[in-house]
């Protein structure tokens, strides 16, 4: 079971690394702006780090900072879902046959989703995880603010912002602020669930890898 975990982790990693292969290898700097990006990348380094771990019997990583990275993926996934619009496939990037796309925002979340139920030790999160996973959400925001205030026409497509609900620039302040705290709590309530999630699962199962 060790073996197959470790496999498995490194195959989340590899469709995290293809799917983000353009700021990767072709060095398309402006994809990293987009917050799918980042939380595929470092989706891709945790699952390097605990696929290696399985195979090795090495230590596994710590449980705030899995807990933290499956939380942002799933939540990539979810605004993909349920906010952004499809993505044409005549613009968008093929590789492998199938678009990137579907690669971290379908693929990527829901594998790591799979991983965090059923081969994660449970029982070690604590409810006030719920706040401290939210400390990479202000920073994304900050970091895109200042950015588009720095380089306005730094795309993609010379536009600064790569979503419309964080589009200062068109929203103005206070609909972004209102968007802001929104997001937020509804990403506090994810962790809650996330936690939640944790605590009723037994604590480990013959698929658990620790």
């Amino acid at each position: 079971m060790r073996f197959f975990v470790g496999i498995y982790r490194l195959v989340i990693a590899f469709f995290c690394f293809s799917g983000t292969y353009e700021g990767w290898l072709l060095g398309v700097g402006n994809r990293w702006v987009f917050f799918t990006f980042e939380t595929n990348a470092v989706l891709g380094l945790l699952m390097v780090w605990a696929g290696a771990a399985s195979l090795l019997k090495g230590i596994q990583p710590p449980a705030w900072l899995k807990g933290c990275i499956t939380l942002y993926i799933v939540i990539t996934g979810l605004v993909a879902w349920l906010i952004l619009p499809p993505a044409d496939p005549a613009t968008t990037t093929h590789l492998y046959g199938m678009l990137t796309t579907t690669m971290v925002h379908i693929i990527a979340p829901i594998m790591a989703g799979i991983d965090f139920l059923l081969f994660d030790p449970h029982r070690r999160y604590r409810w006030h995880y719920s706040l401290s996973w939210l400390i990479y959400f202000p920073f994304y925001v900050a970091f895109v603010v200042i950015r588009a205030q720095i380089w306005p026409n730094a795309g993609p497509g010379k536009d600064p912002y790569p979503y419309g609900f964080i589009d200062l620039k068109t929203l103005g302040w206070q609909q972004f602020g209102i968007n802001i705290v929104t997001y937020a709590l509804a990403f506090f309530v994810l962790g809650l669930v996330l936690f939640i999630i944790d605590r009723a699962l037994p604590k480990k199962t013959p698929l658990t890898v620790s």
